[in-house]
């Protein structure tokens, strides 16, 4: 089984001359959302979602985005960065509401950082002990032993710092080979805004040192650096839709985002969302069709800036949009379908 997305020029200027075809599959992904990417004789992946989940809104849109897609079969969700009681208390709860208790939990370690985040009052009648799935207090552990376990190689979806990863590499080399990294990573060509000027992107600079480590290791890499991710915002109708939605993770979705934003960003909750990160890196795990990939040789420094160097290793890379409309009405379609 070839895990590696390709990212041969070859490749894509294939898939170039697939677009039509594509534009025409996502018109059926309406219809049948499901139907797109998933099919009956190939086997669901096996994933693990890493997230510094309860900071950035982003994070609960891509776990929902997660629940709904039924190409990945979600072995474990861990909280990472710190916070470890309130990132599972977040997470255990948006289970709970999607049906989900069947997800173990891993707890992320006790880094720097500490306490609660901007999503706490949705968390305010939220009683942990009686959570009634399961809770692993190492995430770190509970990663290596899902992936060792595995009778099928494991995608690693990692959308926050990366102290969980570089422990998990650390305490079991081995987990390398059994496993691919999905990522929302980095600065290439774009910062953000869209800016020309590339940035020390929050996941990299926040713990450069884990990120060196997990972008290095023996195993298939693929990112969305700011260069994809940076730019994709619901707006208008395919906004409308998830807002509107009377799904229950679309809904815990909302009530998160509203919850999220600062007091005087509540109209903005009716017009649009936040920028999306963490959804590409989701998105990579199933598909690379609507974006441009390139074989780069990537370095992330001790500033947290992810530069190209010809001595560095070869990732799997994002780099721009063939079609991010496609995406934003795939992204619609696939958090409101039943």
């Amino acid at each position: 089984m070839n895990l590696h997305p390709p990212c041969d020029p070859a490749s894509h200027r294939r898939r170039r001359r697939l677009l039509p075809l594509l534009a025409c599959g996502l018109f059926l992904a309406a219809l049948n959302p499901a139907s797109a990417l998933a099919q009956p004789d190939r086997p669901r992946i096996p994933v693990i979602y890493d997230s510094d989940i309860g900071d950035d809104i982003d994070d609960t849109w891509a776990l929902g985005l997660l629940l709904k897609s039924p190409e990945l079969d979600v072995k474990l969700v861990v909280g990472d960065h710190g916070k470890p009681l309130y990132r599972t208390r977040l997470l255990a709860k948006f289970l709970e509401r999607a049906g989900r208790t069947d997800i173990p939990i891993g707890m992320a370690m006790d880094t720097r950082m500490h306490g609660g985040g901007r999503q706490s009052a949705w968390l305010a009648d939220y009683n942990l002990n009686r959570y009634p799935g399961r809770i692993l207090p190492d995430g770190v552990q509970a990663i290596i032993d899902t992936i060792m376990t595995s009778p099928q190689p494991v995608t690693v979806i990692a959308v926050g710092p990366l102290p969980n990863i570089a422990a998990a590499l650390t305490r079991e080399p081995r987990i390398a080979g059994k496993a691919r990294f999905v990522g929302m990573h980095g600065s290439v060509r774009r910062g953000y805004g869209n800016s020309d000027k590339i940035a020390a992107e929050y996941n990299v600079k926040e713990d450069p040192k884990a990120c060196q480590v997990a972008l290095s290791a023996a195993w298939p890499v693929t990112i969305t650096p700011l260069d994809t991710c940076g730019i994709v915002q619901l707006k208008d109708a395919d906004y409308a839709r998830v807002r509107d939605s009377a799904d229950p993770i679309a809904r815990a979705i909302i009530e998160n985002y509203r919850v999220w934003l600062d007091a005087g960003q509540q109209a903005q909750a009716e017009r649009q969302s936040s920028i999306l990160f963490d959804t590409v890196a989701v998105y990579l795990a199933l598909s690379t069709d609507l974006c441009r990939m390139e074989d780069l040789k990537v370095r992330v420094t001790d500033e947290g800036f992810t530069v190209l160097d010809p001595a560095a290793k070869s990732l799997c890379v994002a780099t721009e949009w063939n079609d991010l409309g496609a995406f934003h009405r795939w992204l619609a379609e696939r958090l409101t379908s039943p």
